[in-house]
């Protein structure tokens, strides 16, 4: 296992550009399994999970070549689904829950699909219920080997067309079902879709591919089934998670910085959520640029003085991937802010390291936390920690950054799995981090 080294208290300065969107690249990836035809793909993060996820396609009989950085092609036409019967794919599908999205495809283009119960963030139970009832809404068969915690769906004649109400706006189970009806027989409606920027992706490079998607960025998507799909250019949109830690970084160390290519139009209220937190950040063209809080930043209360509460919610509202980063921000404001995580009931759960550094937090109960902001002018202290997910991770790798002292940050692993080459980044605009 790494380890990261942070002397914190130094302000950094200068341009970062974000990685390719990682929740965005996980479904496109899996999409490339509906087509026999060349798929080429841009702006593909280099990280632990997108790697995997690569890995696991080339195992299943996927064609792959690296054409640039960030840049592959992938060509589906001789997919071995045999092995989804095999003990080493349970062991590689189980190591990554994003494995979770080859099952739609696989299961419209060969007519089954299988998965091991998936891994990920262990921050609270994540259900894959709205996956499977869609596709037994579709038409499919469903088994589930408990022995072996392995699930399955087959069609055998394949799909049909339906209408379905989802129990919840679920980002990768909206993805799985409109992969899985791409190729059904007739019309699939889905409402209470999920409607999120990288949803909204790969509905529009399905219907580059072929597929007849309407309603797109809307929560009720309808699907006219095709025969077949061909292949397609399609180019990740920059991460939005990646974008507001770096706006957390910018606020939390009095750093100087510009994030370059936002593609400001898909960061829905992000920038806003962190203007109530009162840090000052700027449109110019399609960058954000963030001054040096020298000052520090004050929290807006809400309109009839009451405490600001962040809570996360279904696109397009807040993101829960950034609820860590606002909480480690709300340390060093200047008021006080209520944290309600609704969808996770274990992403809290970092809080006690933040607290060992100092920070006035009151963890309520599982899903809410109230931060009492320090105005900096008390300096959080340096410590050993652990990351326990990525985005809590990265949430302790900013607190280290502005901290007194020297901090070590274990179990790096899970930093990398969503942060490409973030050591190297970091010490581009002037950090003192080193791996080890």
């Amino acid at each position: 296992m790494g380890i990261f080294k942070i002397e914190g208290g130094i302000s950094l300065k200068g341009e970062i550009t974000p990685q390719g969107a990682k929740n965005e690249a996980l479904q496109i990836l899996c999409a490339v399994l509906l087509t026999p035809e060349k798929v080429i793909i841009n702006n593909i993060p280099d990280i632990i999970d997108i790697n995997k996820l690569i890995t696991l396609l080339g195992n299943l009989g996927v064609k792959i070549q690296k054409t640039g950085s960030g840049s592959y092609t992938f060509q589906a036409d001789e997919v071995n689904i045999q092995y989804l019967e095999t003990e080493a794919f349970k062991k590689e599908g189980g190591s990554l829950r994003g494995s979770i999205m080859i099952v739609g495809p696989l299961l419209a283009r060969f007519g089954k699909g299988y998965i091991p119960k998936p891994g990920g963030d262990k921050i609270g139970r994540r259900r894959l219920d709205t996956h499977f009832e869609g596709f037994i809404n579709l038409g499919a068969k469903f088994r589930y080997n408990r022995e072996d915690h392995f699930y399955g769906v087959e069609a055998p004649k394949g799909l049909k067309g339906a209408d379905m109400l989802l129990d919840e706006a679920s980002v990768t189970g909206t993805a799985n079902i409109v992969m899985a009806a791409v190729l059904a027989k007739g019309k699939t409606t889905v409402y209470n879709a999920a409607c999120e920027p990288y949803l909204q992706q790969l509905c529009k490079m399905l219907n580059s591919m072929g597929a007849k998607i309407t309603g797109v960025g809307s929560n009720l998507l309808t699907i006219e089934g095709v025969e077949s799909l061909g292949g397609c250019e399609h180019r990740i949109l920059p991460d939005m998670i990646e974008i507001g830690s770096w706006i957390g970084l910018a606020a939390m160390t009095k750093s100087e910085i510009t994030i370059k290519d936002v593609s400001w139009d898909n960061l829905g209220v992000i920038p806003n959520t962190f203007r109530k937190l009162g840090i000052t950040l700027e449109r110019r063209g399609d960058d954000i640029y963030i001054p040096a809080h020298v000052d520090g930043y004050e929290v807006k209360t809400d309109i009839d003085g009451s405490i600001l509460t962040i809570a996360d919610a279904p696109w397009p509202g807040f993101t829960p991937d950034l609820l860590s980063i606002v909480l480690v921000v709300a340390t060093q404001a200047k008021g006080d802010v209520l944290i309600h995580q609704k969808m996770f009931e274990s992403r809290l759960f970092f809080v006690d390291k933040l607290i060992d550094m100092g920070a006035k937090i009151m963890l309520c109960d599982p899903h809410r936390a109230v931060v009492m902001g320090h105005d900096f002018k008390s300096q959080l202290k340096a410590t050993t920690m652990s990351s326990p997910d990525i985005r809590a991770g990265i949430s302790l790798l900013i607190a280290a950054l502005s901290a007194k002292g020297t901090s070590t940050i274990q179990n790096i692993e899970q930093i990398d799995r969503g942060y490409e080459r973030i050591d190297e980044r970091l010490r581009a605009i002037g950090a003192n981090i080193v791996r080890a």
